[in-house]
């Protein structure tokens, strides 16, 4: 089968892209992700998983 370029030019541009510093991550606070869940879960009664009909529509 034919390539589409050669095999020795692979990763040509991901090696010549400067790397970045990466973000730092965090977790909300224990306290305001209960309360998120809170409100989802109880408030909301939506059920687990990603629930596309069950949003509730803001017209």
């Amino acid at each position: 089968m034919p390539t589409h370029g050669s095999l020795t030019k692979a990763g040509k541009v991901r090696s010549q892209t400067p790397k970045l510093p990466a973000r730092e991550k965090h977790s909300p606070i224990p306290r305001v992700r209960n309360t998120r869940n809170y409100m989802k879960r109880i408030i909301l009664e939506r059920t687990p998983g990603q629930n596309i009909n069950n949003l509730p529509r803001s017209r």
